[in-house]
């Protein structure tokens, strides 16, 4: 399943996570570590360039964060990112430089790259975001299964190959570039490939192939 492999996904250059996540061949395989691999790397951090802010919390100095923001770890605030009035954030979480949280945004098991943006009312759960992507207003990752099994990613619009991830708990893989529209939901088990587009009011589940314009689960189409 090519479109849903790391290195068709991200630029780990773009993440302080850059090697954790190089010793994974498909990005939620490394959903289980984030909070045992933050606190390994937060106490090897800069301290002239990050501060601790409580139990395995650091915070880039250069960092905006606003003071109704709540922060619970393991978390790493990278520099120059901005978390917004009454952000949530649960823990296990790594928000990338130049990266915005905003109001009322929720974030839970999650590697947020560098340049992202989950700025209005979103929920961001068991995901990875890669470099400049950007979840309009109202957009969330669902994470659980109505049903409560575990989540299967199909790559439904290729070659209909499906894997068994193991994982009950499962949001979206967003790759360089996405642009998810507001108001979409993200179901369990969601892959979308670099530079692809999501109108808004959208219902997206599967692996969507890079360079792709999502309307709805009938209408993907390439861009020109």
């Amino acid at each position: 399943m090519e479109n849903a492999k790391i290195c068709n996904l991200y630029t780990l250059d773009e993440t302080i996570a850059k090697s954790y996540l190089d010793s994974f061949t498909y990005p939620w395989e490394a959903l289980k570590g984030i909070s045992d691999f933050i606190k390994e790397l937060g106490p090897t951090l800069d301290s002239n360039v990050y501060e601790q802010r409580g139990e395995n919390i650091w915070v880039a100095k250069s960092a905006k964060v606003a003071p109704t923001a709540c922060l619970n770890g393991p978390l790493i605030i990278d520099e120059d990112a901005e978390i917004r009035h009454c952000a949530f954030i649960r823990g296990s979480a790594i928000v990338g430089k130049g990266s915005v949280v905003g109001n009322s945004t929720e974030l839970k098991n999650v590697i947020i790259f560098n340049s992202v943006q989950v700025p209005h009312y979103n929920y961001v759960g068991d995901s990875i975001l890669g470099y400049k992507s950007h979840m309009g207003a109202g957009s969330i990752t669902s994470n659980v299964k109505s049903d409560k099994t575990l989540v299967v990613v199909k790559d439904s619009y290729d070659t209909k190959e499906e894997i068994a991830t193991g994982l009950k708990k499962f949001g979206a893989m967003l790759g360089d570039y996405v642009e998810v529209g507001c108001n979409s939901v993200l179901n369990p088990g969601t892959v979308i490939g670099k530079n692809s587009n999501i109108y808004p009011l959208s219902c997206v589940r599967g692996v969507i192939p890079a360079e792709s314009i999502f309307k709805n689960k009938d209408n993907v189409i390439k861009k020109n």
